[in-house]
């Protein structure tokens, strides 16, 4: 009866097996894993209640990028792999229980060897149904060699992966740079695009009008319309350039989609010379890149290695001891201790002493040959670092300045036009102009913020606090403003102590007419001169921007008019006077003085920087680009 059903049992077991099929996740399945994918994004994110200065967004960015967070992940593995590895160097400790049953007795007889003749009749000395436990303690030195060299990889692929978990950490500050930057510039001009975007299209639609109409020839309308156009399309291509460098601050920071958050329009600091110390650099570099230190661990990986298969070829010595159980009731003793030494040796082993010995040489050889090739890599990659951020700075120096004269164009076009001096279709243009202008300075100075991270990049400089997953948002952007700042008076030689503030600047505005309004001129100037980087304070204390408008005689329909701008002290004391003239119509319209205003200060800010600015207390070495070497950030 049993044997059929056992039969049954097998029969349908066998043909479970074989109904195995192949089975696809449903739908339902698949959405549900992507709601919770989407949960487990952007879950445990600290709220953003403020606007996001640039370290504030590389500690959001540390602390919730998901490639960080998988190289953290990978990082404990290793770890966790190295402990594990450890506990192979323990003797084996060996429990074990069993149950011994047959339908039959055990047993058997003797023959005598001389005469063949049965001596004994059967017998047996073990029950059908006994039950067994034991447990042995054993212990191989052959093994032991093999798995502490096992545990010394493990360590090893730990600092490995520490290694690519640093350089992951510096990617992260180099494009945050990058994106954070041009992600700014979008949003400091975001407003004037609009505001311009519909002024090019009204001027584009008066200037359909006046050709229409005969007021201006065709030829000279459909100019100002293709400058309008080929304005508008370039402004639209920047702003799309700097947008689009928004949503990848927004991925860097894992900002789940649709979030909205400003961006801290802090002033931006001065950029640092350009390092002189190229040797101590490229020693640097050697030292600190994460490439470097990963392939010295895989040198060492390899040369536990070549041990290991040393080790193999050795005699192994096991020792085996343990506490023995049977409860067979025929045995004298039914529990015994039992220990034993044992060794073993395959002889044959011996024949591939050689060709390891050979592969061992070769993988020395290639490992020093990779190290080499990479340690030129970098070399080469701090030389090209630093003269990209040279090329960066100059190029930096030159949008600033033609951002500057273009404003300054503007200004002088709005002026005109109030004035009815000029078109008004000419000063969309040159503020059309400007604003491009203003997009390319944002850029290049990203670019130099981009350069610059290079170069700490390409020396390896270690700008980040360890244990970041442990700690809130500011404590994080905190400790990393400091690392930052560490680092880059590491590298660029500068103290930012040493480094001198610039003194605030208070604009003042004297013999206006009664009909304009003073308060909307100094603060219109004052916005100008805080858009270039200047620190403007309304209160006492500071030095003193005294702007004084000077009339001259009618001529012709308008007047030759000019600023008189004055700099003086915290003490009173006058350092410089400038003049700045242009005509005006006699009426004096709000807008025209406005601009006029603007355009004269403007001028100026170059004057205002070197002055407001005191030299260093200890002055670094002049650079080989000295031109580069005092462009403002």
């Amino acid at each position: 009866m049993k044997r059929p059903l056992l039969s049954v049992l097998s029969v349908s077991l066998l043909a479970g097996c074989a109904s195995i099929a192949p089975e696809p996740f449903s739908s339902e399945e698949i959405k549900a894993r992507v709601a919770r994918d989407q949960l487990e994004m952007y879950k445990d994110q600290a709220p953003i209640l403020q606007p996001i200065t640039f370290h504030d967004a590389v500690a959001r960015a540390l602390t919730y990028n998901l490639d960080y967070r998988l190289k953290l992940m990978e990082s404990a593995l290793a770890q966790g792999i190295s402990d594990s590895s450890a506990f192979e160097l323990l003797p084996r400790l060996t429990a074990s229980a069993g149950y011994n049953m047959r339908n039959n007795d055990s047993g058997g007889t003797s023959v005598s060897i001389t005469t063949g003749e049965e001596t004994l009749s059967p017998s047996t000395s073990q029950e059908r149904r006994h039950n067994l436990r034991g447990a042995e303690l054993s212990w191989n030195i052959l093994d032991f060699g093999l798995s502490y060299y096992r545990a010394k990889q493990a360590g090893d692929e730990y600092n490995i992966a520490e290694e690519r978990r640093r350089k992951v950490r510096q990617n992260i500050v180099q494009d945050m740079r990058n994106a954070y930057w041009r992600a700014l510039g979008a949003q400091r001009l975001l407003v004037q695009v609009e505001a311009l975007t519909k002024r090019i299209e009204r001027a584009l639609e008066q200037s359909r009008q006046a050709e229409a109409s005969g007021v201006l020839p065709p030829a000279q309308a459909l100019a100002y319309q293709r400058a309008l156009l080929d304005a508008l399309t370039l402004i639209t291509l920047k702003r799309q350039e700097l947008e689009f460098a928004r949503h990848e601050l927004a991925a860097l920071m894992n900002i789940q989609p649709g979030t909205v958050f400003q961006l801290a329009d802090a002033p931006e600091e001065s950029l640092p010379p350009v390092p002189v110390r190229v040797a101590e650099l490229e020693i640097q570099a050697l030292e600190n890149r994460p490439e470097l230190r990963e392939e010295d661990y895989r040198a060492r990986i390899d040369g536990f290695e070549a041990r290991r298969q040393l080790i193999a070829l050795l005699p192994g010595i096991e020792f085996v001891t343990g506490n023995l159980y049977d409860s067979n009731k025929y045995l004298y003793n039914n529990s015994w201790y039992d220990s034993s030494v044992r060794i073993s040796w395959n002889v044959l082993k011996l024949a591939a002493y050689p060709t390891v010995k050979r592969t061992q040489e070769a993988r020395e050889q290639t490992a020093e040959a990779r190290r080499l090739a990479l340690s030129m890599a970098v070399i080469t990659q701090v030389r090209v670092a630093l003269e990209r951020y040279k090329l960066a700075l100059l190029d930096y120096r030159q949008s600033d300045e033609s951002a500057r004269v273009d404003e300054r164009l503007a200004q002088i076009s709005q002026a005109g036009v109030s004035s009815r001096v000029a078109s008004e279709l000419e000063a969309v243009r040159t503020e059309s102009r400007a604003l491009v202008t203003q997009f390319q300075r944002y850029a290049a100075y990203a670019n130099a913020q981009t350069a610059l991270g290079r170069i700490l990049n390409s020396v390896g400089q270690s700008v980040l606090p360890d244990e970041l997953e442990t700690r809130d948002l500011a404590t994080v952007a905190s400790e990393l403003q400091q690392s930052l700042d560490a680092g880059e008076r590491d590298v660029f030689q500068f103290v930012s102590a040493a480094v001198p503030k610039s003194q605030s600047l208070r604009v003042e505005i004297e013999s206006l007419p009664r009909n304009l309004s003073k308060a909307a001129i100094v603060e219109a100037v004052s916005e100008r001169l805080r858009q270039n980087r200047l620190l403007i304070s309304k209160e006492s204390g500071g030095a003193v921007f005294r702007m004084k408008l000077q009339r001259g005689p009618v001529k012709n329909g308008v007047e030759r008019s000019a600023w008189q701008m004055s700099l003086f002290e915290v003490s009173g004391k006058l350092v410089a006077t400038h003049n700045y003239s242009t005509v005006l119509t006699p009426d004096l319209p709000q807008r025209s003085v406005q601009a006029f205003a603007e355009a004269a200060a403007l001028s100026q800010v170059n004057f205002l920087h070197e002055q407001l600015t005191p030299p260093p207390a200890t002055p670094a070495p002049a650079p080989t680009a000295p031109a580069a070497a005092t462009v403002p950030r």
